[in-house]
């Protein structure tokens, strides 16, 4: 009871805090966005209450950051706490060190059947989403920091999208383990999160891409606060699932055969991971017709990167009607799943590396 309290009261203190001291660089629209968030994240520590303990954990790590860097961005240099622990590089640093410490606890308990190793594995997580949020969250102080033009939320390059993955994926992930009550696709999901940090580690320390830069003008807009976190769930969710489907895929071979949950299982979290995504990754592409129209003047242009969303996009509506219409399960939807990760990893990275066009903003 205390603690849905002090969660509940953590996230008015934010909302109000964050109306009173940033009203003016906020326009009708962000106003309406921070307004809905306050109720959406009451709604979803309600529904999930794990989340409740990530919230306030965040919150309370967030607060302390910003208290010992006292308005001074050149702290993060010589404050022992902020340069080793609650600077956001130095939180994402830790993110990325307990994410592969969550995965070899997983794999050490597929191995081992030990039920200590798989907890571990989970706790390991928790702390890597608890720094990796925190350290958005404070990249976002520190941008405002260097300047009031230069401050924005974090989710607007290669670096921080690909640090958002990691923390949507895991959190998602640890919600299907909580409600399907088994630890043993761990080893699968974190592979694919694990991936993603190694990309991280390397695009920072050999591109030096951690570095907070000035938006560029198309990105300057309110549309982007809604529509890159929907298209990162159902990058997330997309990614869940085809993991799943390759251990669906291993079910049979002796390695494995005896450490993964029933097929059933895995058939129900395929179905309600490309389902969650599909259904965020259709508002997102709503989203971003509209954004398009006001950054360029047209809801569809078929830029690469739009025609590449609908290709993902009815590939997974197509992986949905044949499983509720046409009753379709088994092999055949696992490999679509597999084959369709790759569509939206093309989609997602191929595109604004390797095809010219209005959403090229990344680059290696």
């Amino acid at each position: 009871m205390i603690l849905n309290i002090l969660f509940i009261l953590c996230i008015l203190f934010s909302g109000i805090y964050s109306f009173i001291n940033f009203r003016e660089f906020m326009d009708v629209y962000e106003i309406a966005i921070l307004v809905f968030s306050v109720p959406v994240f009451i709604w979803l520590g309600y529904f999930w209450s794990s989340f409740r303990k990530l919230f306030l954990a965040i919150f309370v790590l967030t607060i302390l950051s910003v208290f010992i860097f006292q308005n001074d961005l050149q702290m993060q240099e010589t404050n022992f706490f902020l340069k080793y622990f609650l600077s956001s590089q130095s939180l994402i640093m830790w993110m990325t060190f307990f994410f592969p410490l969550s995965l070899a606890s997983y794999v050490y308990s597929s191995i081992k059947s030990n039920q200590f190793s798989a907890n571990l594995g989970s706790n390991f997580s928790w702390i890597a989403l608890t720094a990796g949020f925190t350290g958005l969250m404070v990249r976002w102080y520190e941008s405002y920091l260097i300047s009031l033009d230069v401050g924005h939320i974090p989710i607007s390059n290669l670096y921080e999208v690909f640090v958002l993955f990691c923390l949507i994926t895991g959190a998602m992930y640890l919600y299907y383990e909580q409600k399907s009550q088994t630890k043993k696709l761990g080893s699968f999901v974190l592979i694919i999160i694990n991936a993603a940090v190694a990309f991280i580690l390397w695009y920072t320390f050999a591109k030096n891409a951690d570095a907070i830069q000035p938006l560029v003008p198309a990105l300057q807009s309110y549309w982007m606060k809604i529509h890159v976190p929907s298209n990162f769930i159902g990058y997330g969710a997309f990614s869940i699932s085809a993991m799943i489907a390759v251990a669906y895929l291993l079910r049979n071979q002796s390695l494995v055969k005896n450490i993964l949950p029933s097929e059933y299982v895995m058939e129900d979290l395929m179905y309600k991971s490309i389902a969650i995504g599909f259904i965020f990754f259709t508002i997102a592409t709503i989203l971003g017709a509209i954004w398009a129209a006001e950054a360029w003047g047209g809801y569809w242009s078929w830029d690469p990167k739009e025609t590449w969303a609908l290709i993902v996009w009815l590939n997974y509506a197509a992986w949905l009607h044949l499983r509720l219409v046409k009753g379709l399960r088994g092999d055949v939807l696992a490999w679509w799943s597999v084959i369709g990760l790759l569509i939206t990893t093309f989609a997602f990275i191929g595109v604004n590396l390797f095809l010219s066009g209005l959403h090229s903003y990344g680059e290696l």
